[in-house]
């Protein structure tokens, strides 16, 4: 494997330094690939300074990195986060500490691969990317945290429209922004996944595709060359079209022989399928018939089978004749009918994004809830009810997330405890329920929640004291709607500044 990394920066045609740098090694035990590609903020004035103090404390951080442990996965994924929040601290302190630095930050991207057990771990902050190419298929796994990338991931603007708007550069997270970067993924955007053989990794800066569209990139990635030969080429369309910034490209490559299985059914019974019956047959050796196992006339006698055959049908009618006499004269006394019930509806078992989502629910710790788009995959279909029984809830979707109903599904998506106070959906969207959202008195708030095609999007029920006379009013919904959501604060401090 020894062709299975590349990392490679270039200063583009219209810089005069480079701000971008990149990590492309294994870590000393030699389990762990580490790719990561960081790019300066602050210019001149501390730029470069900020992506080689990341750099430094990423490798210095992940270079002991253990499989060792009972899990390894929450092992490296909090490896990754402190990381992060030790080269975050020192960029603060040195900007601080040092006056031509104080503009100065990073974004980045970083990736930790293991190919031995095919899978790996990533957490990205700013507008560097990481994607997954599989298949020929080039999927992004980063959030450009931007907003110009919000418009874009949210489908308001097309790849085109963003690589052309003049606000693509700026920024609202990177470290050295602030003192302290939040828990959870209220900064850092963090996952992992399947690296399955034949997989490659893109980790790449803006300079690369803020010029180069997506088809192209994947293009110069399924083509038959090494990863050195693609890393340069993606250099070279980048400044072939212009080469406004740096150009940075790492690229790794689970370059492990595909090993596919035949799919094999689970045996239900022990009879033989009849392409084993078949395959029993052509195995078995052919064997002369013996004069035991030629089967012995048989005599026939004519007479008592026909006297057989007479009784037997005797019986039955006097059978048949005695059962309608009984339901009739029990139809006339009594008038009852008697009906057969309708078998019960059978449920369809939930299928794993639904489980996954439940126990989401159920499991975590605390009020917020993130559902992100690399992990719920869109449409999420939805064929038994999401039951929401916590006491104060915030469920929001980073990227874009559909609950679409299963052919047959008639009730509610949603079905919220009376039990809940406080409940928020953020950015969350609805398709083709009689009822998306059900509650019981619920104080409820949505933000930027889209419903298509669904009868009844909310069903609220009032419980309401009985027998007695109630004084009150119902308020009217106080729901906006608005065909654009207010996007995410813009960072005051500009990505690139102006030589």
């Amino acid at each position: 494997m020894t062709d299975n990394f590349f990392g490679i920066t270039d200063l583009g045609k219209q810089r005069q330094n480079n701000e971008d740098t990149f990590i492309a090694q294994q870590n000393a035990g030699g389990r762990y690939i580490i790719a990561c590609v960081i790019d300066g903020v602050g210019g001149y004035a501390g730029g470069e300074v900020a992506a080689e103090i990341a750099r430094e404390t990423i490798i210095k951080r992940l270079d002991k990195l253990s499989p060792n442990g009972a899990d390894v996965s929450s092992g490296i994924m909090q490896s990754l986060i402190d990381a992060f929040n030790i080269a975050n601290e020192k960029i603060w302190q040195e900007k601080h500490a040092v006056k031509e630095h104080k503009n100065m930050a990073c974004v980045i991207t970083l990736a930790v691969v293991d190919i031995s057990s095919n899978q790996f771990y990533y957490a990205h902050l700013g507008d560097t990317r990481l994607y997954l190419l599989r298949d020929g298929s080039l999927v992004k796994i980063s959030r450009d945290q931007s907003f110009v990338g919000f418009l874009e991931d949210s489908g308001r603007l097309t790849e085109k429209e963003a690589m052309q708007h003049p606000k693509r550069n700026e920024i609202n997270k990177a470290l050295g922004f602030k003192a302290t970067l939040d828990t959870g993924e209220e900064d850092i955007n963090t996952g992992q996944s399947p690296f399955l053989p034949g997989d490659m990794l893109l980790l790449c800066s803006d300079g690369l595709t803020d010029v180069v569209n997506k088809a192209g990139i994947t293009e110069i990635l399924t083509a038959s060359s090494s990863l050195k030969t693609i890393g340069t080429q993606l250099i070279d369309a980048a400044n072939h079209g212009g080469g406004k910034d740096n150009i940075t490209v790492v690229l790794v490559k689970n370059d492990k022989s595909s090993q596919q299985h035949p799919a094999t059914k689970p045996i239900e019974s022990a009879q033989p399928t009849p392409v084993q019956a078949a395959s029993t047959r052509e195995k078995a050796p052919m064997v002369a018939p013996t004069k035991s196992s030629v089967a012995a006339p048989v005599k026939k006698n004519t007479g008592l089978i026909v006297l057989l055959i007479v009784l037997v049908i005797g019986l039955a009618a006097v059978c048949i004749w005695q059962y309608l006499n009984y339901n009739s004269g029990k139809s006339t006394d009594s008038n009852q009918v008697v009906e057969t019930p309708a078998p019960a509806p059978v449920k369809k078992a939930r299928n794993v994004q639904e489980v996954k989502l439940q126990q989401l629910i159920d499991g975590t710790k605390g009020k917020l809830v993130v559902l992100s788009d690399t992990a719920f995959k869109s449409p999420v279909l939805i064929s038994q009810s999401i039951n929401i029984n916590r006491d104060s809830l915030h469920i929001q979707a980073k990227g874009h997330i559909t609950f679409k109903s299963d052919s047959g599904f008639s009730e509610p998506a949603f079905v919220l405890s009376s039990k809940i106070k406080n409940l928020v959906l953020d950015s969350l969207a609805f398709q083709d329920f009689g009822v998306a959202i059900s509650g019981f008195n619920q104080l409820l708030q949505l933000k930027n929640v889209q419903f298509s095609n669904c009868k009844i999007p909310l069903q609220n029920v009032f419980g309401l004291a009985a027998d007695k006379y109630i004084s009150g009013s119902v308020i009217p919904s106080s729901f906006k709607t608005d065909s654009l959501p207010k996007a995410p604060a813009i960072a005051k401090t500009p990505k690139k500044h102006k030589k």
